[in-house]
């Protein structure tokens, strides 16, 4: 059947619905009537009941019986009506029930209750539904606290599945909190209590209008709004960009979201007894600003807070030391109050000793979001106005801007990494580190590129206003300032090079500084989405900590040479010393009397996050991408290699990399395979292309692909980083391009973002640094191999 116009949502339920009655009731004319007159009825249940028929939802049907005996008798015409409606391009869902059945509460089944507040008689047995529409309300008013308290446990389920936040980059509109499940699930509440649902029209219009538009582009039932889609989506709504348009989706989900929230705290504590509230341990902790109940707080003289503004600031004391949110009712009369909290913030006044109690208790994020939840962050701090439903729009992020912003703290306070969290324990005063997390990437709110300046300019004046003393202010300064640093340097500098190491701890100063700096970072990355900080990313950041630690405590120590195996390390760079232990170079040394004997050596060992191969063999053209390009045709992910290279021409190549499959730790026999396939293309016996040709193809997102030079960071290579779509084989093609110039990697880093690869490469040139030639020709080259 024809889908009908998206444009218009109003209509097109209305004309979904009315054409699927029709067809239904003439199925049912033909096919149930003349073998069962009576005894049987047809009702339409769920969102088809309530005539919410999305173009390609299903169709939910309850056959209602006047007995099994008639069920059974019924069988293989209902089996004919089913196939008819199947047939006629109808996504069926569909239950057989007695009135009596449909009357019992299904706890391990409540989606069966609640589907019946929407049922609609379509066809059949009048005097069989009449009797059933005189039962149902006695049922539900009979059962409404047991159907109210399991809706309100699918519901926080369902929040928990999306962490509770409506701030998803790429949302499910159904199902992601605010959205069209939330906004029925008001209705099936208010039909419980009997009581009005909240008036959210142009909320729900905006959605309705979404979900159909996101089926009739898809063809089927699909809800998930995908980057694609909201470029579409924000052309089909004429507004200026996709990103401006998000911030209109948000605002919507934002408002059915938080109803939602309001009417489930509000059901759950009318379903709870008085006595349970009695007994309700948390009473005790009541004082005489609030009152707690049901793991709620309440303010015991909600007026008082147009008289004494600081009563806010202590609510979130509260919040934050206890753990405990405030009511629904309380976030409404803050909600009435913000323009005067806004005044009375808006004026120079010495808040920081209030929200630095904030911010140094257990429940600081909790404390946090509330306040961005209940609008009082903003009447503080007026400058995140710019990033509330900010939209970045990148395939690496998952949240908004503000949200990235919550999530970080949360990250920060209860770090999933054992060292970061014994780092936190060493700050004296956590409250100025959580409070640059709050600041830095208010800028983005301006979306100029140059987000860390702009969100100096917003800080600085608003630390002032709240009389934040100056040494914190300067620690704070210098957090905005300098959070990408320590992400670029993982990124692109190599960590055993010592001069990373100076050139960070004269960045940073002091320890102090770098405590803080390393902590903001892991929580900045860890909030960009669920996986970015891997265990590998973690263990990069901690190396890099490590290192300016010693650096700044003039601990470093530099490794000597033994001179038992001067022979084979001459010729090696000063590094290989300086970044590999007695032991290493004793297992190298073992590694190349096997290459003596067999023309090369192959070890293959497993690290804490990560694998590492080492390999040991006479040079050759193309060595090193040829190794890449084997492990990228296991599927193998490459984190960071390095190649050296001594006077008799024998080559120690490693490669640390991330095994995504988990390949080779559920298939042992794999590490040989490996191992076997590596000997065979170091020795020409096996074309690394052939393999090569099996992996998948890239994705169809596009990297515009960047080569940049520097000949300055390094004292005696020259850095490539490029930037360009991921692909199984980009390593390979560029270290091919870099060996066809003549060149030697020295070493190589390696990470991603989603679609996007970033690779450094330290190079040499016969020893020495590239020349503006060789750099030329060279970019050249690297610019096709990001193509190919």
């Amino acid at each position: 059947m024809e889908t009908p116009p998206c444009s218009d949502p109003e209509r097109a339920l209305a004309e979904r619905t009315a054409a699927v009655d029709s067809l239904v009731e003439c199925a049912a004319a033909d096919l149930l009537w003349p073998a069962c007159p009576a005894g049987i009825a047809v009702l339409a249940v769920g969102g088809y009941g309530r005539r919410q028929l999305f173009p390609y939802s299903d169709v939910d049907l309850l056959l209602l019986v006047e007995s099994t005996r008639v069920a059974e008798c019924v069988r293989e015409p209902v089996s004919a009506f089913l196939r008819t409606l199947w047939d006629a391009g109808l996504r069926l869902s569909h239950s057989v029930r007695t009135p009596a059945e449909c009357a019992e509460l299904h706890e391990q089944n409540i989606e069966l209750n609640i589907s019946l507040l929407d049922q609609r008689f379509l066809a059949g047995d009048r005097g069989l539904y009449a009797a059933f529409a005189e039962r149902l309300p006695r049922f539900l008013r009979a059962q409404h606290e047991p159907l109210i308290r399991n809706l309100a446990r699918l519901a926080r389920e369902r929040h928990a599945k999306y962490q509770n936040s409506y701030l998803h980059l790429e949302p499910n509109i159904k199902e992601t909190p605010g959205g069209l499940r939330d906004y029925q699930l008001l209705r099936w509440l208010a039909q419980l209590r009997d009581a009005e649902a909240p008036p959210l029209d142009g909320a729900f219009r905006f959605l309705a209008r979404l979900r159909c538009f996101l089926h009739c582009r898809a063809g089927r039932d699909y809800n998930a709004l995908t980057f694609e889609a909201q470029d579409e989506a924000a052309a089909e709504w004429q507004a200026t960009g996709p990103a401006e348009w998000m911030r209109d989706y948000f605002r919507n989900a934002r408002e059915v979201y938080r109803a939602a929230v309001r009417e489930l705290e509000s059901s759950e504590a009318r379903a709870s007894s008085l006595f349970v509230q009695f007994r309700d341990w948390r009473t005790r902790l009541s004082n005489a600003d609030f009152t707690v109940s049901r793991e709620r707080v309440y303010l015991r003289v909600p007026h008082s807070l147009d008289s004494d503004p600081e009563l806010a600031l202590r609510l979130f004391q509260f919040v934050a030391r206890h753990g405990i949110r405030p009511f629904a009712e309380t976030a409404a009369r803050l909600a009435d109050a913000l323009p005067r909290l806004s005044d009375w913030f808006a004026e120079p006044q010495p808040v920081w000793p209030a929200l630095r109690e904030i911010l140094s208790l257990p429940h600081a994020p909790l404390a946090v979001a509330s306040m961005h939840e209940t609008g009082v962050l903003r009447a503080i701090f007026p400058e995140m106005a710019g990033i509330d439903c900010r939209v970045v729009r990148d395939f690496y992020h998952r949240y908004t801007v503000d949200e990235h912003t919550l999530v970080a703290l949360g990250v920060l306070a209860n770090p999933c990494d054992q060292r970061y969290a014994d780092l936190l324990s060493e700050i004296d005063d956590p409250a100025p580190l959580l409070c640059a997390l709050l600041f830095h990437d208010v800028g983005k709110a301006r979306g100029n590129g140059d987000h860390v300046a702009a969100s100096l300019d917003l800080a600085m004046p608003a630390l002032a206003r709240i009389q934040m003393p100056p040494p914190e202010q300067e620690l704070v300064r210098f957090l905005i300032a300098s959070h990408l640093e320590m992400s670029a340097a993982m990124q692109a500098r190599d960590l055993e090079d010592p001069a990373t190491a100076r050139d960070m701890a004269a960045r940073v100063e002091t320890v102090e500084r770098l405590k803080a700096l390393t902590l903001l970072t892991y929580a900045d990355i860890s909030a960009v989405n669920p996986t970015a900080m891997t265990p590998w990313r973690a263990e990069v950041l901690w190396r890099l900590y490590t290192a300016t630690y010693h650096e700044l405590t003039r601990e470093l120590e530099t490794a000597r040479i033994p001179s038992a195996v001067s022979g084979f390390t001459a010729g090696f760079p000063v590094r290989y010393a300086r970044t590999h232990t007695p032991a290493q170079i004793a297992a190298h040394l073992a590694l190349d009397e096997t290459r003596r004997q067999r023309g090369i050596a192959v070890e293959i060992e497993r690290l804490p996050a990560a694998f590492r191969l080492t390999l040991v063999t006479d040079d050759r053209p193309f060595l090193f991408a040829s190794v890449a390009g084997t492990l990228s045709s296991f599927g193998m992910n490459i984190l960071k290699a390095e190649a050296f290279s001594n006077q008799q021409g024998t080559v120690l190549d490693t490669f640390t990399f991330a095994d995504p499959h988990r390949t080779l730790e559920l298939n042992p026999t794999e590490v040989d395979r490996l191992r076997a396939t590596l000997e065979r293309v170091v020795l020409g016996r096996q074309d690394v292309r052939q393999l090569l040709a099996h992996r998948p193809k890239p994705a169809r997102v596009r990297v515009p692909a960047s080569v940049s030079f520097d000949s300055q960071a390094s004292a005696s290579a020259t850095l490539i980083e490029i930037v360009a779509q991921d692909r199984p084989g980009l390593l390979y093609d560029l270290a091919s391009a870099i060996s066809s110039q003549g060149c030697n990697i020295e070493v190589v880093l390696i990470d991603t973002e989603a679609h996007k690869a970033i690779d450094v490469f330290y190079v040499t040139a016969g020893g020495r640094k590239l020349s503006e030639d060789q750099i030329a020709a060279l970019g050249q080259k690297l610019q096709h191999a990001c193509g190919a």
